[in-house]
C-alpha cells in the first residue's frame, strides 16, 4: 500500500520529500474545536461588521443572499484546505510550490496587496476614539498596532494565544450583538430577512429587486462577498492553523513560538508527512474528515452566517432609509446614534465599542495570518526550506506593524476605501487559488483520500461564480 503515496512534483527547487508515519486516531470532538474560530474572527471586523451592515442600510435586506453564498462557498473552499493539511501535516502552500515554482511570490504580492494596508486596524481605531471622544483615531491605531506586536511576540505558543483570544472575542460580543438585535428590530423586519435570503428585497425608494437592487456597486457588492468569512488568502491560512492544532498528520508538525520564549531559535522544516492507506489509516482519516467537517459546519459557517445576519438585521431595523449617502465611519457611527436613539446614549456607545473591539481583533488575527503565509512562501522561495522560521515570522511581523503605523503617522484617514479595494483583490486572488487547490487535491493526494464528485462539482461551480462575478466587476470598473 506503500505505493498510494505519491511523491511531490519535481522541481528545480529542493523541496524535501514527505515523510511517512501512521495518521493517529481523532480525539474527541471538543479537542478539535480551535481553528475554526480564528478563521470566523478573521471575517468578524470585515464582513460582518463593515461592509455587509453598510449595504443593508442602503439597499435593504434583499443582498443577503450573498452572505449565505459567500459563507457556503467558503465552506467548502476551507474544507479543500483543511484536507491537504490534514492529509500532509503542512500548508498548502509548500503544496502549491510543489505544483508550480513561480506560486511563493503570487501569494507573497496578492497577500500583502489584499492585506497589508491596515485598513481594517484604522477602522477599528477611529471607532473606538469616537465612542471614547478622542481626537486622534491615528494615534489610537498606532498605540494598537504596539500593543498587537506586543500580544503575538510574548505568548509561549503563537496559535495557542490567537486561538484563546478569538474564542473569548466571540463568547461575548456575538451574545451582546443578538440581545440588542432581538431587542430593537421587529417581526416585519424578520419576515424582510427570510425574503432576502432568497434574494427578494425592497429598495428604500419601495421598488421590489430580486437579488441585485439598481445602482449597487458591483466592486462593493463582489468584496462584502468576498468577505462574507475570512475572504482572500487568509481562507488559506486554515492550513497553518489546522497544523499547528495537531489536526491529522499535523500532529508531528513543529510549531511557531513566542518571541520572548525563544522564538526563532530552532530550526524546523515547513514539510510534513503523509500515510500509507492501510485500512486502519483509512479509517481514521474517515473519522478525522467527519469530525473536522462538522467543526468548520457548526463554527465557522453555523455561527459566522449567523451573525452576519444578526449584524445585517441590526442594521436595517436601526439605518434603513435613513442611512442616506453615509459611507465609511459616518455609516457605522450614524448607525450607533440611531442605537442610542432607540435606547439610550450608553447603548450606542456600547455597540461602537463592541464593533471596534472586534476589528481591532480581526486586525491582529490578520497580521498573524499574512505574517504566517510570507513568512512560508519566503522560504519557499530559498533553496531550503528548512530554517529559524520563528524569526522569520516576527521580522516581517513587525515590519508589517511598522507600515501600518507609518500610514497612520503621514495621516491616512479612510479606511473603508482600503477595505474595499483590499476585498476585491481578495476575491480575484479567491479565484484563481480555488483552480489551483483543486488542482492540487486531485492530483497530489493518493486516489482514495481526493475530493469525491459532490465536492468537486461544488469546488467547480465556486470557481464558474466567482469568475462571473470578477468578470462582471473588472467590466463594471473599466466602463465607470
Amino acid at each position: 500500500m506503500i505505493d498510494s503515496i505519491p511523491g511531490p512534483v519535481p522541481l528545480k527547487r529542493t523541496i524535501p520529500p514527505l515523510g511517512i508515519k501512521d495518521l493517529p486516531e481523532a480525539p474527541s470532538f471538543r479537542k478539535l474545536i480551535g481553528p475554526s474560530f480564528i478563521i470566523l474572527g478573521l471575517g468578524l471586523g470585515s464582513g460582518e461588521v463593515v461592509l455587509w451592515p453598510h449595504m443593508v442600510g442602503h439597499y435593504g435586506l434583499g443582498v443577503v443572499w450573498g452572505i449565505v453564498l459567500g459563507v457556503t462557498m467558503q465552506f467548502f473552499i476551507n474544507m479543500e484546505v483543511e484536507r491537504y493539511a490534514l492529509v500532509n501535516g503542512e500548508s498548502v502552500f509548500v503544496g502549491f510550490a510543489r505544483l508550480l515554482k513561480f506560486l511563493p511570490i503570487w501569494f507573497i504580492l496578492t497577500t500583502f496587496l489584499g492585506f497589508g494596508w491596515p485598513g481594517i486596524g484604522l477602522y477599528g481605531a477611529s471607532l473606538l476614539s469616537h465612542a471614547f471622544q478622542l481626537e486622534s483615531p491615528n494615534t489610537i491605531a498606532i498605540i494598537l498596532f504596539l500593543i498587537i506586536g506586543c500580544i503575538l511576540s510574548v505568548g509561549k505558543v503563537l496559535y495557542r494565544t490567537v486561538e484563546t483570544l478569538q474564542k473569548y472575542l466571540i463568547g461575548v460580543g456575538v451574545p451582546l450583538v443578538l440581545l440588542l438585535t432581538l431587542y430593537l428590530v421587529e417581526w416585519s423586519d424578520l419576515a424582510a430577512l427570510t425574503k432576502g435570503i432568497v434574494g427578494i428585497g425592497v429598495s428604500v425608494e419601495g421598488d421590489s429587486y430580486f437579488f441585485l437592487p439598481n445602482g449597487i456597486a458591483m466592486g462593493t457588492f463582489l468584496g462584502a462577498l468576498a468577505y462574507a468569512g475570512a475572504g482572500g488568502n487568509l481562507n488559506l491560512a486554515q492550513s497553518c492553523y489546522v497544523r499547528d492544532k495537531g489536526y491529522g498528520m499535523g500532529i508531528y508538525a513543529e510549531k511557531i513560538t513566542g518571541l520572548m520564549r525563544g522564538g526563532g531559535a530552532k530550526k524546523f522544516t515547513l514539510t510534513g508527512n503523509t500515510f500509507p492507506c492501510t485500512p486502519e489509516n483509512m479509517e481514521h482519516f474517515r473519522l478525522w474528515w467527519k469530525a473536522i467537517n462538522r467543526e468548520h459546519l457548526l463554527i465557522f459557517w453555523g455561527l459566522g452566517l449567523f451573525t452576519m445576519l444578526m449584524l445585517s438585521l441590526l442594521s436595517y431595523g436601526t439605518t434603513f432609509g435613513e442611512a442616506g449617502t453615509a459611507q465609511g465611519l459616518l455609516f457605522v457611527m450614524e448607525e450607533a446614534a440611531a442605537i442610542g436613539r432607540m435606547t439610550a446614549p450608553i447603548v450606542g456607545t456600547i455597540f461602537l465599542l463592541i464593533t471596534g473591539i472586534m476589528l481591532c481583533a480581526t486586525q491582529l488575527t490578520v497580521l498573524d495570518s499574512t505574517s504566517r503565509i510570507m513568512t512560508e512562501n519566503v522560504f519557499l522561495l530559498r533553496k531550503n526550506s528548512t530554517g529559524n522560521i520563528s524569526r522569520v515570522y516576527y521580522i516581517i511581523l513587525w515590519l508589517q506593524i511598522l507600515f501600518g503605523i507609518t500610514v497612520f503617522s503621514i495621516g491616512f484617514d479612510q479606511p473603508l476605501t482600503l477595505i474595499v479595494l483590499g476585498a476585491i483583490i481578495n476575491a480575484f486572488s479567491m479565484l484563481v487559488y480555488s483552480v489551483i487547490i483543486l488542482w492540487l487535491n486531485n492530483s497530489a493526494l493518493a486516489r482514495e483520500l481526493r475530493p469525491h464528485f459532490f465536492r468537486n462539482v461544488v469546488m467547480g461551480v465556486v470557481i464558474l461564480f466567482l469568475a462571473f462575478f470578477c468578470i462582471i466587476t473588472a467590466i463594471s470598473s473599466l466602463s465607470s
